[in-house]
């Protein structure tokens, strides 16, 4: 669910009652079924971050940025996200029913997608999707912001996309050319080798290095779909210790890397969403004071205390840094 926050300072108090209660409510419903593997992320975009907490703030936390290329990554309205995942259904529909009515009022719903599991973990175009995820320490090396940006280790930059694909045409093309499409063989899940890839290829713009070393993000796309409606797609999430990781590998998608070499399955599926968020810990969210007004930048700078020595950690204050708990957990 993706969230924008209505005008006045009640509306923002409302949201702090939330983030310190989200823990609360996430035991609660998650109690229920103790195998049900329920969990919620919550993120803030860039000028909610501001409504909401002041300074500081996190260092790489912006709107999202339009590309436009042959295709467009368009950026679309959004405060507040909430991922919630569970092995079931009915657990993600009765957290979202509670955290909304404790919302009533305090924000208004921009969208809101029911994601589902399809066969052998496959988007709708029948390819497998997330298979280059990183595992354990990897996803959290990935994921995760270090001393980079210390005053908020352990959070994650989120970026989310609504994609809806054009089925018909899709599925209209051959098999050989859609492997070509994304780089991998459709029925084994093997990607193609690097001599018969093409440059516009799906896994090729994805990849992407820095001083010969691969980025990696984590993605937890899902696919969705309302037969009645005719409208089928996937919901790109994806998990980053920078934002920047994730803009490049759209940038190579849309535009292309060498320009010109764009995604070809833009040619098929159309991004209707954009949204950029920064997903604090759980810790940082269960000592948010409900009552306290932010500190805005130009407050912030002129209640600055001496500056730290140079091996000196500055105090947490509220923040309460820790890695993300269990229950919170990108998958």
């Amino acid at each position: 669910m993706v969230v924008t926050i209505n005008p006045g300072l009640e509306s923002e108090e409302t949201i702090r009652g939330v983030c310190a209660d989200l823990s609360s409510l996430l035991r609660g419903v998650g109690f229920r079924d103790l195998e049900g593997q329920l969990s919620c992320v919550m993120g803030f975009g860039s000028d909610a971050w501001d409504r909401l907490f002041g300074m500081p703030r996190p260092k790489e936390l912006h709107p999202f940025r339009e590309i436009r290329g042959v295709h467009t990554a368009v950026a679309t309205p959004g405060d507040i996200l909430f991922h919630i995942r569970a092995a079931r259904m009915d657990l993600c529909f009765e957290l979202a029913t509670h955290i909304m009515s404790r919302l009533a009022g305090a924000v208004a719903t921009v969208d809101e997608v029911h994601g589902f599991k399809y066969f052998d973990d496959r988007d709708l175009i029948g390819f497998v999707d997330g298979t280059e995820n990183p595992v354990g320490q990897a996803a959290e090396a990935a994921t995760l912001v270090g001393p980079e940006d210390s005053g908020f280790a352990g959070g994650s930059y989120v970026i989310v996309q609504k994609y809806l694909h054009d089925l018909e045409r899709w599925n209209k093309v051959p098999v050989e050319e859609q492997e070509n499409i994304i780089g991998r063989h459709k029925l084994s899940d093997i990607e193609q080798p690097d001599s018969v890839k093409k440059p516009y290829a799906h896994s090729v713009l994805t990849s992407i290095e820095e001083n010969g070393e691969q980025l990696q993000i984590v993605r937890d796309n899902m696919p969705f779909g309302e037969v009645g409606k005719g409208e089928f797609g996937t919901y790109f999430i994806g998990y980053a210790r920078s934002p920047r990781r994730i803009e490049k590998m759209l940038e190579n998608m849309f535009i292309g890397n060498p320009p010109g070499t764009y995604d070809h399955l833009l040619d098929f599926s159309r991004a209707v969403t954009g949204g950029l968020f920064f997903a604090p810990t759980a810790t940082f969210l269960d000592d948010v004071d409900p009552e306290r007004q932010p500190v805005a930048a130009v407050d912030a700078k002129q209640a600055q205390a001496p500056e730290p020595l140079p091996n000196e950690r500055p105090g947490d204050g509220s923040l309460g840094i820790g890695s993300l708990k269990k229950e919170a957990e990108h998958e």
